[in-house]
């Protein structure tokens, strides 16, 4: 989102151009039960429409304008649903599915991300994550072989308890609350470790020397440069 409108294919496209590994994307339901691809519950901030997605059919929220806001040559850019850019990821890249519902869950979610993931031959290729870590736990209980992770915006007493107990396989910290000493237990416990999003080149380096498995930035031509020099010992 750094250089495209969020959660848009074209963003999505430009993340593999740069060179990415995974995609990160949110989803929320429609009002019968489509999973769309937009970040927020409500349409204000990166669509032209108002009101909640919960209350709209897919039709009315493909019909929003999701990139105009971002600048002029994304205009007419729309929301995309879950569908539509598993389809497109196949053999590109790993698709990393957030799934939104607070404060108020949608029914069912798990299930349709989950049948989703399925239909499109994505379970080996995804991860599903969430910050409502009950929903994790019922992902990782429809789907077993699925990757999963807990989110989270603060240092828990006990990072790996916190992912052991939503049966998830990866920790996703916001990058200000991740240590190297919580790397290092979560690595022995079996768990990879995700912070999330950074695009300043100091804390880059810093989580990179914490052996963290990957970094979600919104601009990951910055992460990639920093890993790059890294390899080269230019760093």
């Amino acid at each position: 989102m750094g250089h495209a409108p969020e959660n848009t294919l074209a963003s999505f496209r430009k993340a593999v151009e740069l060179g990415v590994d995974a995609i990160e994307l949110d989803v929320h339901l429609t009002a019968d039960d489509e999973v769309v691809v937009l970040h927020d519950p409500h349409l204000e901030r990166t669509t032209s429409g108002r009101g909640q997605v919960r209350g709209l059919t897919p039709d009315q929220v493909r019909g929003l304008d999701a990139g105009a806001h971002f600048g002029p040559e994304f205009a007419g850019e729309r929301v995309p649903t879950l569908r539509e850019v598993l389809e497109w990821a196949r053999e590109r890249c790993v698709v990393d599915v957030e799934i939104k519902g607070a404060p108020a869950p949608y029914p069912g979610i798990a299930e349709r991300v989950v049948e989703l993931l399925v239909c499109y031959g994505m379970l080996e290729h995804a991860i599903v994550i969430s910050f409502d870590h009950p929903t994790v736990r019922r992902v990782k209980a429809l789907a077993p072989d699925l990757a999963t992770g807990v989110l989270y915006s603060c240092r828990p007493v006990d990072p790996v308890r916190l992912a052991r107990d939503a049966q998830a396989d990866a920790l996703l910290p916001h990058w200000s609350h991740c240590t190297a000493e919580d790397v290092e237990r979560a690595h022995a416990a079996g768990l990879s470790v995700h912070p999330w999003a950074t695009s300043e080149p100091d804390e880059i380096r810093a989580l990179l020397a914490m052996g963290v498995d990957s970094i979600t930035s919104n601009h990951p031509d910055r992460v990639l440069a920093e890993i790059e020099a890294r390899q080269t010992g230019e760093a």
